[in-house]
Formats: structure tokens, sequence, C-alpha cells
């Protein structure tokens, strides 16, 4: 009897394992659970934990779809973005976002995150274009970009809630000038920058022309004040030769004739090839016909006839 008993045990016992297993679910920290009763949400479990349920969702009884409860992100790559003065950038953002509301999540969108990012992308496109068309060409790579993305977030927060999501952040990744744009760019800078070098070449030669005019001038004045200072110096020094050569002549005036006839015998004589014709008898010679200076004596006069 036991014998014929045993396979209806077992098979009850794996029954019950099945009706057991199908009847709990587990929720993570990461997730939501949305459970759907005959296609209609029965209940959302957002707290990590060990839920029951009806089971058999094979028979469309409680099925149990999951959604994530933490950041994440889609990305949004290469907008051409015109700016208000006609010109293009080439734009990268990405949006964080978080499901707040996962019953009004599955009932929009029925819990298919592609779904509701589709529709996010197509909200972000049009409004990047909006905010970059409204602004001129430097805004985008100034401090007004983040202006710029509060702007953008506060456009997508309607539509985000209506998906049952929070709109956490919105980043542009990269900002960039289309090629012709660039090229365009690149001219103009180049263009300032060299009428800047010419400006400020011509404002050093300005500059140095105007030094070297102080310097000449100043030059001049130092060569005048050197000439007026040299010629007070050797006026000075004449009249102080001359005070000398008084005093000297008012202590002794034999010796002062002794000395200026040696100085010029000495100017006289001293150089070689000099011819000089003078009568012995001349004042020039007294001094070397007697030392004391005396005039020479007359020669005595011959008798005439003798």
């Amino acid at each position: 009897m036991m014998g014929n008993r045993l396979p209806i045990i077992l098979i009850v016992i794996a029954g019950l394992l099945m009706l057991a297993y199908s009847s709990v679910f587990v929720v993570n920290e990461r997730q939501q659970a949305v459970v759907v009763r005959f296609g209609q949400i029965q209940s959302v479990r957002s707290e990590p934990g060990l839920y029951f349920k009806l089971p058999f969702a094979f028979m469309d009884a409680d099925r149990v779809q999951y959604v994530e409860d933490q950041a994440l992100r889609f990305d949004l790559d290469n907008i051409r973005v015109q700016v208000s003065g006609g010109k293009f950038y080439e734009v990268d953002a990405f949006v964080v976002y978080k499901i707040t509301d996962a019953r009004r999540f599955r009932e929009t969108v029925s819990g298919d995150r592609e779904s509701a990012e589709s529709r996010l992308r197509t909200r972000l496109d049009a409004s990047l274009r909006r905010v970059y068309g409204l602004r001129g060409f430097e805004s985008a790579l100034s401090d007004a970009r983040a202006s710029m993305m509060q702007e953008v977030r506060d456009d997508l927060r309607a539509d985000a809630e209506s998906l049952g999501l929070t709109i956490a952040d919105v980043r542009i990744r990269r900002t960039d000038l289309t090629q012709e744009v660039s090229q365009q760019t690149f001219d103009r800078m180049k263009a300032e920058r060299l009428a800047e070098a010419e400006l400020i070449r011509a404002r050093g030669n300005e500059e140095g022309q105007r030094r070297r005019a102080i310097a000449d001038r100043q030059v001049v004045e130092l060569q005048a004040e050197a000439q007026r200072d040299s010629e007070i110096l050797r006026g000075e020094g004449d009249a102080e030769r001359n005070r000398i050569f008084a005093d000297a002549f008012s202590r002794d005036p034999a010796f002062f004739e002794f000395y200026r006839s040696m100085a010029a015998y000495g100017q006289s004589l001293g150089s070689s090839g000099t011819t000089m014709v003078l009568s012995p008898n001349s004042e020039f010679f007294r001094f070397f016909n007697d030392a004391t200076g005396a005039p020479p004596a007359a020669a005595p006069a011959v008798p005439a006839g003798n």
C-alpha cells in the first residue's frame, strides 16, 4: 500500500512546492515590483523584501513586473542645433532620471524603458534646439550653459512626470562647432590676432620713437651741461693760474722773469729743426749773457776816421 502511495505523495509535495514558489517573489534594493492581476495593477512594491501573490501567472493571475529603482541614464548624440546668429553646433547630451511612479510608468509605456526613453529623447531634441536657438554663438561656451541646461530640464519635467519619471539632471557632454563654422571661426580669430599684433607693434614703435627722442634730448642736454661745466672749470683754472703768476711776480719779479725766459727758451729751442735769426744782444738772450738778466753793455764807439 505504501509503495502505491509514494508517487502520489511525491506528486502532491511537488505541487505544493510549485504552488509556494509561484506564490512568492523577492524585491531587492535596486528594484520595484508591479503586481498585475488579470491585466490590472494590483499593487506596487518598492521596499526590499519577500512578498506573496496569487500563484499560476500563466493563467493570467498575479504577474510581477520588475522596474529599476535607481538612477538611469540615456544619451543623445550628434544633435545639430542652430544658434540665433545662424551658426551651427554639434551637441551631445545625456539625461539622468529615475522611475519614481512605477504605477504610472506601467500604465503609460507598459513598463518599457526603451519606449519611455524614446519619448524623452524626442522631447530633449526639441528642447535643445529651442534653447540654443534663443541664444548667441558664445553663450553655449560660457557660464550661461548652466542656465541653459536648467531650462532644458524644466522643459522635460512635465513629459517625464506623465511617464512616472523624475528628471535628476541634464548635461551637455560636448559642444563643437561644425566643420564649416570651425574654419570660419578660425579665420576670424586669426584676423583678430593679426590686427591685435599690428596694433601692439605700432604702439611699440611709437613708444620706441618717444623713448629715443627723450634719450637724444637728454644726450644734448648732458653734452651742453658738460661743455658749460668744462668752460667754467677752464676759466676758473686760467684765473687761478694768472693769480699764481701775479703772486709769484709780486714776491720776486727777478725770479719770475728768469722763469718766464726759461720757459720761452724751452718752447722755442726744444723743437728740432727750429731756426732763429736774432741779434746776440737782443732782449731774448739776456739770460744767456748774464744769469742776473742784466742788459748787455753797449759796444764802445769807434772814432771817425780811424
